[in-house]
């Protein structure tokens, strides 16, 4: 799947649209466009990183609305909101309901190429992190439950002889246990184990001391 940023632009105003359409093309961004919330919600895709371009009100379901039904599908595209119509307060509700930026629908283009701009550079972040959480992930279900349970506890700052303790299995085992989880992770030290898997969510508190690289 390609990660080029898409902009996906829903209005009513079929001229406003096509108009949109061409100066975001022309300066360099690809364009999927909607007439009304309802075709975007049954037809759009929203896996590939970018941005929801969206007037605020539209007959039916409008921009509020959309963003209402986008927060509980989950999806976490920024979305910049036109309006010919704004208030301070409507702008309030959209941003702390997490839109990225509001922007007078007929005033300066360039207001509204900067903010997809922006808007793509965090949608890409986001993308990236995604993907790098889902490879560790990935590389945690290779794991054996006994080299999880080993790789947490050395995480957390215990030594070969704690784990084996606290896991009531020899020294030797847990020594086994942890060479072949550093082994399938790429892991050299206990801090590296720390560092991994609180990227994963996985420990909390401080990073392990060398009490963790006793033999």
């Amino acid at each position: 799947m390609t990660t080029k940023p898409l902009v996906r632009l829903v209005d009513d105003d079929d001229d406003f649209r096509a108009s949109q359409r061409l100066f975001l093309g022309m300066a360099g961004f690809e364009v999927d466009d909607y007439a009304c919330g309802e075709v975007f919600l049954a037809e759009a895709s929203l896996e590939r990183p970018g941005v929801i371009v969206v007037d605020l009100r539209m007959p039916g379901i409008d921009g509020i609305e959309l963003q209402r039904r986008l927060i509980q599908r989950g999806c976490d595209l920024p979305i910049i909101f036109l309006t010919g119509h704004g208030d301070v307060t409507t702008a309030v509700h959209t941003l702390k309901a997490g839109a990225l930026d509001f922007i007078e629908k007929h005033g300066d283009p360039m207001a509204l190429r900067a903010a997809v701009e922006k808007a793509c550079a965090v949608s890409l972040k986001r993308h990236e992190e995604k993907k790098a959480l889902g490879e560790l992930a990935d590389l945690w279900a290779t794991l054996t439950n006994r080299e999880r349970e080993v790789l947490v506890l050395v995480a957390e700052g215990k030594s070969n002889k704690e784990v084996a303790s606290a896991l009531g299995i020899g020294a030797e085992t847990v020594k086994m246990h942890r060479a072949n989880a550093f082994a399938k992770i790429g892991l050299t030290s206990a801090l590296d184990a720390y560092r991994w898997l609180e990227r994963l969510g996985l420990v909390e508190g401080a990073a392990p001391t060398a009490a963790a690289e006793e033999a």
